[in-house]
């Protein structure tokens, strides 16, 4: 039987149509046909996708008909951003569910934690501030960048914003992929140009009678990586 796929956004992108006319066997489900258009696209097995048919919602082990149209749903505008800043503490273990999918056989995940000391000194604790929306900008470039990069899945940066105590998290970078060298790779790559980048500026408390106080870091580094 033959059934009809829109294609929208990264989908169309991936397949380089569209629409198309798809043969698939009698009783095949939603998932058994994403599995037969990824043999020649194999990056659409790691997108996050809704299911449509008949322009109607749809599980994936929905059993399709002769003649149905069936879409696969992208991320939608609004959708969950691949960046987040937050006064709250950061659960790596909620970020790693978000990013993992069957398809993946490796999840690195980098946590940049707040150490009670620096350059001799010792250090009662962090804060941090950003210029939210233009960071937000910057992140997320920097992730489509090594998503173009590597042979990588899913990625999720979160950032603490105000005050970070001694052992806490300030930032958590989360990299799925196939193989565990692409996901080491661009985690690396992605935390080191967040670090030149992004405008996030950081305070340090320094453990002293004066409660003393400093911004540290160094201006950001626009030269395009190569």
């Amino acid at each position: 039987m033959k059934v009809r796929v829109r294609c929208f956004a990264t989908v169309r992108e991936l397949l380089g149509t569209d629409e198309l006319d798809v043969e698939v066997g009698d009783g095949a489900t939603l998932q058994q046909l994403k599995e037969q258009l990824a043999e020649g696209a194999p990056d659409l097995l790691r997108l996050p996708l809704a299911h449509a048919v008949n322009q109607a919602y749809c599980q994936p082990d929905h059993v399709l008909a002769d003649g149905d149209e069936v879409a696969f749903i992208p991320p939608i505008s609004g959708g969950e951003p691949v960046f987040e800043l937050t006064p709250d503490e950061i659960d790596p273990r909620e970020l790693e569910r978000v990013v993992r999918t069957d398809h993946d056989g490796a999840v690195v995940t980098f946590s940049g934690v707040t150490r009670d000391h620096n350059d001799g000194q010792r250090v009662r604790g962090l804060s941090y501030e950003a210029y939210d929306e233009m960071a937000s900008k910057v992140v997320e470039s920097i992730v489509a960048d090594a998503q173009r990069e590597f042979e990588i899945g899913r990625v999720r940066v979160a950032h603490r914003t105000g005050e970070v105590p001694i052992g806490e998290a300030s930032i958590v970078v989360v990299v799925a992929s196939a193989h565990r060298g692409p996901a080491f790779e661009a985690c690396r790559y992605v935390m080191d140009r967040i670090k030149k980048e992004a405008p996030i500026f950081k305070r340090e408390f320094l453990d002293g009678p004066d409660g003393e106080s400093r911004w540290i870091g160094d201006l950001p580094d626009l030269q395009q990586p190569g």
